[in-house]
């Protein structure tokens, strides 16, 4: 068995089991890589989860199940019913409640000898260094670009491992960012992508099954860190395709030049990640959009029960189609630039997708290819069952 430090030592021999926690334990207990000394490490240790969402389930759940003493979890949001598909953390039950209380009566439930710290607020520049501090462990549940850079930029100036993860469709990540004894997240990705390149969970799906495994591996390696034994991912990407259900590793190296980790480091303080991953230039951009005019769902539907003449054009995908529309016609945003010839510019448009960002490409497309009178429909279908036909499934 490997070993190495262990990041919790049990101060002064001052962490106890009782007897009910010695029968809770007990597989631990025999195994000679925890035993008694390593349940008491468990039990001294301090592990804040970012996010109770679907990596931050898994996570909660099993470090709970495992002994943790202290779970921190952070979260603002609250519980909708298309977070249950893999949110298992939280019910139906749970629905319109905030996350971190769905979160705190799952976990004391599981295990009431844990101690639950609920931060419900969002984590900012203002205050992650604040609440990082109390914690031996941060294990990174996020699904944004912005918070990932906080995370690691927070674990790096207060020298603490970050547990990361990802997940996108039928695929995941898993590492630990550690610039005590390896490369931080931003030795791997200095930058963060153009706004709009990397779709999200929300935007390009994911199998609702996928943030159980890379959870549980985010788990395992907070245990392995704060018992010190094994090989932990410092250094090391592993990533997995479930389809092919296969893993593969990725070495890393540090980065001397890394801007917080680096030999020269020009980040010393937390920044404005909104800015820096782009968030505001790219909304300033979707507002101006090079002149692509809108019409909300409640106009589109003016329009239509007066008889007005307007074509609308679904441009999503036909499995999207198959699970909500609105009966028009559908030209998926790939497909359009090939199909233009088959649509008259004289004519009026209106453009829909899910949400308007793809709706918002197709007007401009047809746009620079002489079309006039084209708008985005602000919101898409899912603002159209909001605010026009409930019928009309949400997904």
């Amino acid at each position: 068995m490997q070993t190495r430090e262990p990041l919790v030592q049990p101060p002064n021999g001052a962490v106890d089991l009782s007897n009910d926690e010695i029968a809770r334990y007990s597989r631990h207990l025999i195994m000679p890589e925890v035993a008694l000394e390593g349940q008491k490490k468990l039990k001294a240790a301090k592990v804040l989860t970012v996010g109770t969402g679907g990596l931050g389930s898994p996570l909660a759940l099993y470090l709970a199940a495992a002994g943790v003493g202290t779970l921190g979890i952070v979260d603002f949001d609250v519980v909708d019913e298309s977070n249950l598909q893999r949110q298992i953390l939280h019910g139906t039950s749970d629905v319109g409640r905030p996350k971190v209380e769905s979160a705190r009566d799952k976990i004391k439930d599981i295990n009431p000898n844990v101690e639950v710290v609920v931060h419900e607020e969002a984590l900012t520049s203002e205050n992650a260094l604040e609440i990082f501090a109390d914690y031996d462990v941060i294990v990174d549940g996020t699904d944004n670009f912005p918070t990932r850079y906080l995370v690691n930029d927070a674990c790096v100036l207060l020298g603490k491992p970050n547990v990361y993860g990802s997940i996108f469709r039928f695929e995941g990540q898993a590492s630990v960012f550690y610039a005590e004894e390896g490369p931080c997240y931003r030795c791997l990705y200095p930058e963060p992508p153009p706004p709009g390149l990397v779709p999200s969970c929300a935007e390009g799906g994911v199998l609702g099954i996928l943030p159980g495994a890379i959870g549980t591996i985010q788990a395992t390696e907070t245990a392995k860190l704060i018992l010190g034994i094994g090989e932990p991912l410092i250094g090391r990407l592993l990533l997995y395709d479930a389809l092919g259900m296969s893993f593969r590793e990725m070495k890393l190296r540090k980065d001397p030049n890394c801007p917080i980790c680096g030999e020269n480091p020009t980040v010393t303080e937390l920044i404005d990640y909104q800015e820096f991953c782009g968030i505001p230039q790219a909304n300033a951009a979707a507002e101006q959009a090079n002149g692509v005019p809108e019409i909300t769902v409640q106009d589109l539907k003016a329009k239509l029960d007066s008889g007005e003449e307007i074509n609308v054009l679904d441009v999503r995908e036909p499995h999207e189609y198959e699970v909500a529309n609105i009966g028009v016609r559908l030209i998926p945003l790939g497909e359009l630039p090939q199909r233009l010839a088959e649509l008259d510019q004289g004519e009026n448009f209106a453009i829909h997708c899910k949400t308007g960002g793809r709706s918002a490409k197709a007007v401009k497309l047809m746009q620079d290819a002489g079309f006039e009178n084209v708008y985005n429909v602000k919101g898409g279908i899912t603002a159209w069952s909001e605010e026009i036909d409930p019928s009309v499934p949400k997904y």
